[in-house]
């Protein structure tokens, strides 16, 4: 078994014991099997062995990276346990550029999502961890990129994705890596004099980031964001505890003029499922915009119901108005499986 490689291992995440050997745990990416924790098979203990000692001399003094290991991208992530061993979850990064088209997201909602890169402002891709909200982010502008061209800059923790380059005939993407968390404000400040079309922020962390991130959404940019979130509403109350605290009060004004679409994501069997908002352009009347100037995010669910009701039937006819007019907020699931 000496060609195993850790390509080879059909891992999303890899749990590995660096103090001293033990055995190595992994949650599987074959469909069905992720819920669970398994053993890594024995005959992949010199590939762990290997990987381990790669990992120890990359991260040295630090507790988070990225590592290029035998074929396969890894976002690293170390912690000290209470009972004295050491441990890092290894999550398996898939470098091919996801095809937007091709995420199982309904046909009709990814038109919707794609006429989102005419426009301004913030488009927030919130969820569970694991759930691919970095997938759908990326896929989206690349497909931005290809569709209407111009520059990209993408601020992250690590890279994951290698979208740097040419896309399209008009599209090129310039890519800066964080290495610590007082420096997301500063890299977003930064990419702004380089006069981009679309900023991409891997995850919003700081206060003084959240600040940038809104005020590069507020003057002519359209920024895509991924936030940790359990619900819609959480993602939007997280953007706005974490701008106030750089901003001070009105920062619900600014999210409300700043925001274009949030969408809330979930993993399932079948593939992504959607929650979105969409707000209508140039209308600070917008119904959206009027509740998080409110301070009234939770009756925001209301409106995601409403059209969630209608997918109950999957023959239901789902109709999305032109971003001209006022887009219904809703929510919309995977496509069904294929008939065999």
């Amino acid at each position: 078994m000496s060609n195993l490689s850790l390509e080879n291992l059909p891992f999303i995440d890899l749990y590995v014991r660096l103090d001293q050997p033990d055995r190595a745990l992994y949650r599987s990416n074959v469909r069905g099997q992720g819920r669970i924790n398994q053993i890594v098979p024995e005959e992949y203990q010199l590939v762990i062995d290997r990987f381990m000692a790669g990992v120890q001399s990359l991260l040295k003094d630090l507790n988070d990276g990225a590592i290029d290991f035998e074929g396969v991208r890894c976002r690293l992530s170390r912690q000290h346990m209470a009972d004295g061993t050491t441990w890092v979850c290894a999550r398996r990064i898939n470098t091919v550029i996801p095809d937007f088209n091709k995420l199982g997201i309904m046909p009709t909602i990814c038109t919707h999502m794609r006429n989102l890169g005419t426009r301004d402002g913030l488009v927030v891709i919130s969820g569970a961890t694991g759930h691919g909200k970095t997938t759908t982010a990326v896929g989206l502008l690349a497909d931005f990129l290809r569709t209407y061209g111009g520059t990209a800059v993408t601020i992250e923790d690590p890279v994951e994705y290698m979208l740097k380059g040419r896309h399209g005939d008009g599209g090129h993407c310039f890519q800066v890596e964080v290495k610590n968390d007082e420096d997301w404000a500063v890299c977003l400040k930064r990419a702004l004099r380089w006069a981009p079309r679309y900023i991409y922020v891997g995850e919003i962390r700081t206060p003084k980031a959240a600040e940038q991130l809104l005020r590069a959404a507020a003057t002519g940019h359209l920024v895509i964001t991924t936030v940790h979130a359990g619900s819609p509403e959480e993602a939007l109350m997280g953007i706005i505890f974490l701008a106030e605290q750089a901003m001070g009060p009105g920062v619900q004004n600014i999210l409300a003029a700043a925001l274009t679409a949030l969408v809330y994501q979930t993993m399932k069997e079948t593939g992504p499922f959607l929650k979105y908002l969409f707000t209508e352009e140039n209308s600070m009347g917008d119904p959206i915009r009027s509740l998080i100037r409110e301070n009234k995010i939770g009756m925001m669910s209301t409106y995601i119901d409403r059209i969630a009701a209608r997918l109950t039937n999957p023959q239901a006819q789902i109709v999305v108005p032109s971003l001209a007019n006022q887009p219904p907020p809703g929510a919309v699931g995977a496509k069904p499986p294929p008939k065999k």
